[in-house]
């Protein structure tokens, strides 16, 4: 999030002195293809090479020390540096996109939301959708989903809206227990003011969610970017057009599912029949 926040910055600059990448090329040695690569947060550039641009584009010096911290920043992970070596590159940014995140927009077809599981539903689901783990490994992902979800106990909450499919209350994950101890905490969880969970009846239909979940987080003061999980891989989509596009498909689910109120109630109602 913060190498994104410094590479618009640095495209602004760039375009604000009329130069193109060949030109800063000229100017600094800095090749194009990884001034390119800088622009569009694909890489992170040595602090002598920030420097070496901020100079270029006479920015002032109070915005350079801002803009060296911001770089400076965006190495620490903070309670992901104890698992970064062991988890891919996309599900790292994933989370540190969330962490960064205002508001998250979260439609699951199958599952429950990774942000209002339980652990042992985590723990039987993870292996589930992922049988080439480990036991080891199963245990660090349930270990980083659980350390996730401090996001909506923080004192400046992440606010989620989740909608989810019937279908993902009526799967048996890990035995008839611990699916309904899972549908009470997600009661429980939608008790909170910065959650908002709402579920898509079977009889509504077809609906605009059937290809699969997917999420959309906004920021404070950048771009919205959609996530999508799928048997492909992890996919990020930053371009306006498609951030556009899945948040008017959001919108739409968010009409045909029923009100949060009466989703509670259907939620609590599947837990007391798992009975």
């Amino acid at each position: 999030m913060r190498l994104r926040r410094l590479a618009s910055r640095l495209f602004k600059l760039r375009e604000a002195q009329g130069l193109s990448r060949e030109d800063v090329a000229e100017r600094t040695g800095i090749n194009p293809a990884t001034l390119y690569r800088i622009e569009k947060a694909r890489g992170r550039p040595q602090a002598r090479t920030l420097q070496a641009l901020l100079a270029l584009y006479e920015v002032e010096p109070a915005e350079r020390v801002q803009l060296l911290q911001l770089l400076k920043d965006a190495g620490r992970r903070g309670w992901l540096q104890a698992y970064e070596n062991e988890l891919p590159e996309e599900y790292s940014a994933y989370i540190e996109f969330e962490d960064q995140a205002r508001e998250v927009w979260n439609y699951e077809s199958l599952y429950i939301p990774g942000l209002l599981q339980t652990e042992e539903y985590a723990r039987a689901v993870i292996p589930g959708g992922m049988p080439a783990l480990s036991p080891d490994e199963v245990e660090q992902r349930v270990a980083v989903r659980m350390e996730r979800q401090g996001v909506l106990r923080r004192p400046s909450p992440l606010h989620l809206w989740a909608i989810c499919d019937e279908a993902a209350l009526h799967r048996v994950v890990g035995g008839v227990q611990v699916t309904r101890e899972q549908l009470l905490h997600l009661v429980e969880m939608a008790k909170l003011p910065n959650v908002t969970l709402q579920v898509i009846p079977f009889d509504a239909g077809a609906h605009p969610g059937m290809p699969g979940s997917f999420v959309v987080m906004n920021f404070p003061a950048d771009p919205s970017v959609v996530y999508i999980d799928s048997m492909a891989g992890d996919l990020f989509l930053e371009e306006e057009a498609e951030v556009r596009r899945y948040s008017g498909i959001y919108e739409h689910l968010r009409a045909v599912a029923l009100s949060p109120a009466v989703s509670v109630d259907l939620v609590r109602c599947r837990a007391e029949a798992c009975e």
